[in-house]
């Protein structure tokens, strides 16, 4: 992960075209007129060996010709002669490059990355159109057209969707921060540009257009440090793919899939969208409609047609036409004519005059504090529309945070529409388009509310870890492969899962009997072979058998079937399993298995034999704690039969969240696990049971926490103390500690404040606070000093390391009133101890001179004042090696 060098390349001073020509057509000549000829203020130098003239210039012959050393090089030339060119750049002093070049073979781009490493020279590219930032006027790309100057920030995979959203934006007048191709992104990435865009102070919003993703924990950090600063919207090409794909276990088929993308995404608290006009559609309704908070929506119109428009759309898209109040319905039969539509949407009569429309959305304000509120009108003959926005102005623009504006049509509402949006509204051309942009503003809302989740890999719970390890090393040292029935369900129970009481059996029949009297009639049959994965597909399952006599023919049928249809599997024998008797239950699925990409995921949906069919599933990146089980839960069609219809009593939804947790724990604690299917798991309001089950172990499986894309909240750091008194827990830092750090932070002294910050601070955004509670553990670390029943912060310490872990700069303070005690030694030896574990090579940190107790703190740890480094007002202290 690294943002190092990324500000020469997406804002340099200087830039050097390596392959600029007058070549008509050709790659370099387009690229030198856009930067020689466009508005880019700095110097732009032509290179190439042929030298001469270009331009009533001077083209110099190689790189170390050049006046001084580039920021930016754009490099057009051959594939074989790039490594060559990227050791000479970098040689020189340029610290980015521009890499178009298409054709570098496998060796070629080795060569490159290796020639750019020694300097963390950074590479765009290769095979890549360029990039533009419009507020520098840089085009260091071969599109055809230049950008707008605006605050929107577009990243693609795509040259080509590149250059079809600068026609797009450039038709309707939308502007943009950075335009950046990625190409084959050998070097910078998505991740590298969300965490470099996510601080940048031109650009509201990140647009990105993903075909794949590589690294997917890189991304998954980089987005969520993203998202919590500023919307990131997200188009990615391949959702119809090729349908699920046959595999060994149900969970396993959805493994690769675009759901697991979705889950991605949702749980980074980004928003996907299916279209380049969404994305704009979505970026202008976060921009001016992010404040909204209300989870129901009111149509106002006047004209029945846009509202009945309006409910279907609603209706599509789940959004909520809130119920009109009874003060409210009161109030607008006060203001309306007797035939208004007495509901929502609330018509308010095509003839309506100016002060018709004014009451009747100050009564929606005033009355439906809940609800936001779309204004849908259509042009008439009796009231211009100029005429009515003038009048409406006034009421909406206090509430821009409320009101979304439908202007229907075209010349006749363009003023109205145009007064709108001058003043914030946001503004949409159909009712659908409204209703649809508000569905969006309550997913982007459901994801962010998931984004500040920070669930452990374990959750207080006391698995059975040691049984699981072993029944797994067992079967590793056989080869690996399918668990036995008996190990999966002794898996399963290690970790807190109730399982059917089984038996296994040979194919003896009277023992089969005799094991079947034991557990009590009636019983389930089902064969048992290593070969066999979906036993009901070759009449392996037999249920509800009464007596000894049904279960001898059963058992003779099942084996004739087998060997019928499956000759070539190996038959173990049968597992009984007492019958559940659980006629209100429903049949889920609960699986894991591991994603090319984002490593281990969870499964869950309606289950039993016709799960493929039924296709009701959702899926989640672990871990997950309880709120996260829930939206996992709910993301499935079953999850409405879950809650109870007609006599079903509602299912223990408690329950079936604690055997996704408890499969999210198993997935951490067992790295050797590659798939999981639990089917059918009964849930009624009794509780869960197991019924059937299937692991996979895999000794090379990329399992366990240490691979899932996001790193669980480190529990294991948590440190209990007692220091003067005080019953102390250090721990790192977790998003619900906002509200006690914003008291921490307001109870600090001015001075206090101004030695940490190195500036006055009277006041902490929201944003701010979220900043620095909800870190993504794999990025920094910050560990906070609490009392034991987490009822005040006392103090805090945090590290930020480099993307090579090289160098990690600290900071640390205490409650101004504990100071002088001990308690930031405490933080500091802890923030110490940690970075040494996890292998930084040095500790720095920044102190002002006249901070005397933090240099003697710093130094009494072993830290050394770094002369060479400091400044007039700061020193910079060192330890090295931790």
């Amino acid at each position: 992960m690294s943002i190092r060098h990324l500000d020469r390349l997406l804002d340099p001073h200087s830039v050097a075209v390596i392959g600029a020509s007058d070549r008509e057509a050709s790659v370099g000549a387009t690229v030198w007129r856009h930067l020689h000829g466009g508005r880019f203020k700095g110097p732009v130098w032509p290179v190439n060996r042929r030298a001469g003239m270009l331009d009533g210039g001077p083209v110099y012959a190689s790189v170390a010709e050049l006046p001084q050393a580039p920021d930016l090089a754009v490099i057009c030339t051959p594939a074989p002669g790039v490594a060559g060119l990227v050791a000479e750049l970098a040689a020189r002093g340029t610290r980015a490059a521009v890499v178009m070049t298409a054709g570098l073979d496998a060796h070629d781009k080795q060569a490159m990355l290796d020639a750019a490493r020694p300097s963390l020279l950074r590479v765009l590219g290769p095979n890549c159109l360029g990039l533009i930032t419009p507020h520098l006027g840089l085009n260091a790309s071969f599109a055809h057209a230049d950008a707008l100057p605006g605050d929107l920030a577009f990243v693609s995979q795509s040259g080509a969707l590149v250059t079809a959203m600068l026609d797009w934006a450039n038709a309707r007048g939308i502007g943009f921060s950075r335009l950046v191709s990625l190409g084959e992104h050998a070097d910078v990435d998505f991740g590298d540009l969300l965490d470099w865009l996510g601080s940048d102070p031109y650009t509201r919003a990140i647009l990105l257009y993903i075909e794949s993703i590589d690294q997917a924990r890189k991304f998954m950090s980089a987005a969520r440090a993203a998202a919590r600063h500023k919307p990131v919207i997200v188009v990615k090409a391949g959702r119809a793919g090729n349908g699920v794909q046959a595999a060994a276990s149900h969970t396993g088929a959805m493994a690769g899939s675009d759901i697991v993308f979705d889950a991605a995404i949702r749980r980074a608290g980004m928003l996907r969208v299916d279209t380049l006009g969404e994305l704009f559609t979505a970026a202008e309704t976060l921009a001016r409609f992010r404040a909204n908070r209300s989870e129901s929506l009111v149509v106002v119109t006047n004209g029945g047609g846009a509202g009945v428009l309006a409910a279907d759309a609603a209706a599509r898209e789940e959004v909520p036409l809130a119920p009109l109040p009874p003060a409210l319905a009161a109030e607008l039969d006060r203001v309306l004519p007797a035939n208004w539509s007495h509901g929502n949407p609330v018509d308010i009569i095509g003839d309506a005059p100016c002060p018709r429309y004014v009451a009747a959305l100050e009564a929606l304000l005033a009355h439906a504090p809940g609800s936001a509120i779309l204004f849908a009108h259509a042009p008439t003959a009796i009231v211009p529309s100029q005429a009515i926005a003038e009048a409406l102005l006034p009421v909406v623009s206090s509430h821009a945070e409320r009101v979304m504006a439908c202007w229907l049509g075209g010349q006749a509402v363009a003023q109205a529409r145009e007064r709108f949006e001058r003043a914030g509204i946001a503004d949409y051309a159909t009712p659908e388009e409204a209703v649809h942009a508000f569905a969006m503003l309550l997913a982007y809302r459901h994801h962010q509310r998931l984004l500040i989740e920070a669930p452990a890999a374990s959750h207080g719970r006391a698995p059975d870890r040691a049984m699981a390890r072993a029944l797994v090393a067992q079967a590793i040292e056989r080869g690996g492969g399918w668990l036995d029935a008996d190990a999966a369900r002794a898996v399963l129970q290690a970790y807190g899962i109730p399982v059917v009481a089984t038996r296994a059996v040979g194919t003896e029949l009277d023992a089969l009997v005799r094991e079947a009297q034991a557990l009590g009639w009636p019983v389930a049959l089902k064969i048992r072979s290593p070969d066999i994965t979906h036993k009901s597909d070759v009449g392996g399952v037999a249920l509800d058998i009464a007596d000894a006599a049904q279960l001898r023919a059963a058992a003779e049928a099942m084996l004739a079937r087998v060997r019928t249809t499956r000759p070539d599997a190996r038959v173990d024998g049968f597992s009984l399993q007492s019958m559940a008797r659980r006629p209100q239950a429903q049949e889920l699925i609960v699986g894991a298995s591991i994603d090319a990409a984002f490593g281990p995921v969870l499964l869950f949906g309606a289950g039993g034999t016709a799960v493929e069919v039924l296709a009701d599933r959702a899926i989640a990146l672990p871990p997950l704690n309880a709120p996260l089980a829930r939206d996992l839960i709910g993301r499935t069609r079953i999850a409405r039969r879950l809650a109870g219809y007609r006599d079903h009593p509602a299912a223990n939804l408690e329950a079936v969240a604690d055997v996704l947790i408890a499969v999210s724990q198993l997935m951490a604690d067992l790295p050797e696990l590659a798939e999981l299917d639990i089917n059918p798991l009964l849930a009624d309001d009794a509780g869960v049971l197991a019924l059937d089950a299937r692991l996979r172990v895999d000794a090379a499986a990329p399992g366990g926490a240490a691979h899932f894309a996001i790193q669980p909240y480190p529990d294991q750091l948590e440190e209990r103390l007692a220091w003067r008194d005080i019953d102390l827990l250090l721990r790192p830092v977790r998003p619900d500690d906002a509200r006690r750090h914003a008291d921490f932070l307001a109870q600090l002294t001015p001075e206090d404040l101004r030695l940490r910050f190195f500036q006055a601070r009277q006041q902490f955004s929201e944003g701010e606070i979220a900043r620095l509670t909800q870190i993504d553990y794999a990025r920094e670390m910050a560990f906070v000093a609490v009392h034991a029943d987490e009822s005040q912060t006392l103090g805090v310490a945090r590290a930020v390391a480099d993307p090579d872990n090289e160098e990690a700069e600290f900071a640390i303070v205490v409650r101004s009133d504990l100071q002088g005690l001990g308690l930031g030694r405490l933080l500091l030896d802890k923030l110490v101890r940690y970075s040494r574990e996890h292998g930084t090579a040095r500790l720095v940190g920044w102190v002002l001179r006249e901070n005397r107790a933090m240099l003697a703190l710093a130094q009494s740890l072993g830290f050394v004042v770094d002369e060479a480094g400091s400044d007039p007002d700061a020193l910079r202290v060192v330890k090295e090696p931790i």
